[in-house]
């Protein structure tokens, strides 16, 4: 079969299949309509899943040399009990590693690195995707058009590749939050390496980094589209009464670097993630709200298997159809646990259902804690050989 492939986004995910593509052996050529690749965004936390994706890539020893791991913290309520401690520990015992915290910036400039720069196409947009004959399929960039044998869209949760080739699926709904993030200007002197706290209806957490900055996200059930003319300040009002560090969190960030995102995800699960020759990766294909921490690490995971799949089937067509049928059950499956987790945990706004979860989650023991986290950290990769370049 051949080996040119066309990635449509240049996120996490998109990046992340380019050089498990080129590691089996494919040409890339990855296409991003920013004009520039900047470094943005928060921070990340990365499970042992994603961790192992990453050594498959031959990129995790950089990424934990950079990250930090996430050995204490748990769960709190506003006045600052404990709910659930996180033990790392067991955690490192049960999988080879904690959960590693990390500015989502770094993690992108670490993938952008590992491939060469004459494989990155930016600045443009990727505006007709169609089938050319039963062997390729063909992107369209304004006056650049680019063949390949197989096109990866990982272009997001408002994915245009999959509006195309699935206009009749209804896309992304709003999952009734917003989230609220950034990471501080200066270190914080923070006593844990990972907190959430949960409210009526409202989530504060951080995370630590190794520089001792941390990030910081505030969820909150909000309607699509609502923005506040002084987030920090609407910030400062509506966690006044929470307990520390969060105060000094938003004291210690600059307000323009504040990020404020509706959540959005795909309810509606995908009937598959491939069309003909085009696979639909990371968001685009199970785009799940961020409450189990596994959006970027199930995009990783994906990577892996599309590229394991493409080096070692015989076809493209039988390389997508495995890659189908590995992906679509395990990422729709920990996308509706996501989703689960979020109603339970930081939407809940009524007294009494938020009295009952609290006492749920003190009465659990931390084996059994452990043991939910395992169902969705404990995956291993597949193999992507060295027949290809790094």
């Amino acid at each position: 079969m051949g080996k040119r492939a066309v990635v449509v986004g240049g996120g996490i995910g998109g990046l992340a299949a380019a050089i498990g593509l080129r590691r089996v052996g494919w040409e890339v050529m990855v296409v991003e309509r920013a004009v520039e690749l900047d470094d943005v965004g928060a921070g990340i936390s990365l499970a042992a899943n994603g961790l192992r994706a990453l050594d498959e890539l031959g990129v995790g020893e950089a990424v934990r040399a950079a990250s930090r791991g996430q050995y204490t913290g748990g769960t709190r309520t506003p006045d600052g009990r404990w709910l659930a401690r996180m033990d790392g520990a067991a955690l490192e015992k049960a999988v080879g590693t904690p959960i590693m915290g990390i500015p989502r910036a770094t993690l992108h400039r670490l993938l952008r690195a590992a491939l060469p720069v004459e494989v990155l196409l930016v600045g443009q947009e990727a505006r007709v995707v169609r089938q050319c004959g039963p062997e390729g399929v063909r992107v369209e960039c304004g006056d650049t058009v680019l063949e390949a044998d197989v096109i990866v869209a990982a272009d997001g949760v408002g994915s245009k590749v999959r509006g195309l080739l699935l206009p009749a699926h209804p896309g992304p709904v709003h999952s009734g939050s917003a989230v609220l993030r950034a990471i501080t200007e200066q270190a914080v002197e923070l006593r844990t390496d990972f907190e959430l706290t949960w409210g009526r209806g409202a989530e504060f957490g951080h995370i630590a980094f190794p520089d001792g900055r941390a990030e910081w996200h505030a969820v909150l059930n909000l309607p699509t589209g609502v923005r506040f003319d002084d987030p920090l300040g609407e910030l400062r009002r509506r966690f006044s009464t929470w307990h520390e560090p969060i105060r000094a969190l938003l004291d210690s960030t600059n307000p323009g670097d504040v990020l404020h995102h509706d959540v959005n995800e795909l309810r509606t699960p995908l009937p598959s993630y491939v069309i003909g020759s085009v696979a639909l990766l990371g968001d685009a294909a199970h785009a799940m709200t961020p409450n189990l921490g596994q959006g970027a690490c199930q995009a990783l995971e994906d990577a892996v298997t599309l590229a394991a799949a493409l080096g070692s089937e015989p076809t493209v067509e039988a390389a997508l159809a495995r890659y189908d049928a590995e992906r679509r059950p395990r990422s729709q499956a920990v996308a509706r646990a996501a989703r689960q987790a979020g109603r339970m945990g930081q939407q809940l706004a009524h007294p009494l259902p938020v009295a009952l979860r609290n006492t749920a989650m003190r009465l659990t023991p931390s084996r059994a804690a452990v043991r939910m986290i395992l169902r969705h950290h404990d995956w291993t990769p597949p193999s992507l050989g060295s027949k290809g370049v790094g």
